[in-house]
């Protein structure tokens, strides 16, 4: 018991919790509650069956594809993900945003991503396909205390987002949670750069490209595992006016790619906008803007250069949105949100499919 408390939590820790009541002298419902405690505050994520991305981020590298960044808030997303991303034999990063752990609640959505490999496993031995290995990533993580928090409590991914920050600023709190990450050998991902666009709490007016002048220094300086760009995409579902020609500027990635060659990038804000949902929604009493998103065909370039990881979570909202628009517009009398969700459940696993195959290059890949 003794050992056991301080090697988890170290001496200073329990003499605080307990106030110099060593483990021999106290009863046994104290005893129950500083184990309760100890899983609540520390649990690794590889007991929960996860993996950090250094793996499957150098695998991507090598092998030129982009390892998928699906963000998750409810149940039907997360099926989709993991079940389009099995049959595909993807590997995957289920993502975790501060929006999605505020609507969701935080504990719940640990132990949904917990339930999504279980059940992957499951009908992984069932079709007799080999598990795919799956990471749960913080994503946009705004400061040390919601990234050692995630951290804590079984991520074994996180996502330190300093770049609103000043520069010197930004390494500080990216260094932070890197050293603390790294003891319990979680990966770490930062960013510099500013996305323009607005999704959950990032928002940004307009974009600030990244220098390539500076990566090899933050990289140096801060330790991380991966570093997210900024060459021309966008957050949200309002990415690009119609007429306006997305494009991303490779020119910028390949001047990063010479000045750390073989290290993970990422990229955020790639959502292609499919505009048959867009349509759908509108059609059926939405009211969204005509805008446009990140064409496929660029994406696909940057996954055959050193971007191994792409971000996508505004295209599952917009196919959610159109299929239950849709279904509940054609009939007026459904009551039960299974067919409608199960409709739209379906819908996004074949549009994650369809990414994984035709976009990332991540299909095949396990």
């Amino acid at each position: 018991m003794k050992n056991f408390w301080l090697n988890a939590t170290g001496k200073d820790e329990y003499d605080k919790r307990n106030k110099g009541v060593r483990p021999g002298e106290c009863g046994h419902k104290k005893i129950t509650f500083l184990f309760d405690s100890i899983l609540e505050i520390m649990i690794s994520y590889k007991k929960l069956g996860f993996v950090n991305t250094k793996k499957m981020l150098a695998d991507a590298m090598k092998g030129h594809y982009a390892v998928p960044g699906y963000n998750f808030n409810n149940m039907e997303q997360l099926q989709a993900i993991v079940t389009a991303c099995l049959e595909t034999r993807s590997p995957v990063i289920l993502q975790i945003s501060k929006g999605a752990r505020e609507y969701a609640d935080q504990t719940l959505l640990r132990y949904m991503a917990q339930g999504a490999l279980e059940m992957m496993k499951r009908l992984a031995k069932e079709k007799k396909l080999k598990p795919i290995p799956i990471a749960l990533h913080l994503d946009h993580g705004a400061n040390f205390e919601i990234a050692k928090d995630c951290i804590d409590s079984g991520f074994s991914s996180a996502m330190i987002d300093g770049s609103s920050l000043p520069y010197a600023e930004n390494i500080k709190v990216t260094r932070k949670v890197v050293n603390y990450a790294h003891k319990r050998n979680v990966t770490v991902e930062g960013e510099l750069g500013v996305l323009s666009g607005v999704e959950d709490d990032v928002r940004a007016e307009e974009s600030h490209y990244t220098h390539p002048d500076q990566v090899v220094d933050f990289v140096k300086r801060t330790g991380v595992d991966s570093l997210a760009i900024s060459i021309g995409t966008s957050h949200g579902v309002y990415k690009f006016k119609p007429g306006i020609k997305p494009h991303i500027r490779l020119d910028i990635l390949k001047e990063i790619e010479k000045r750390i060659p073989g290290f993970p990038i990422v990229m955020h804000g790639s959502s292609s906008i499919p505009q048959e949902y867009v349509a759908m929604a509108n059609k059926y009493g939405g009211d969204l803007e005509q805008a446009v998103g990140v064409p496929g065909d660029q994406l696909r370039e940057a996954a055959r250069s050193a971007v191994c990881k792409i971000n996508i979570d505004s295209d599952g909202r917009l196919v959610m949105t159109g299929v239950i628009r849709k279904m509940l517009a054609e009939d007026k009398k459904i009551v039960d949100p299974r067919k409608y969700l199960g409709a739209a459940r379906e819908a996004l696993k074949q549009m994650y499919m369809k990414k994984n195959r035709e976009v990332l290059g991540s299909a095949g890949q396990v």
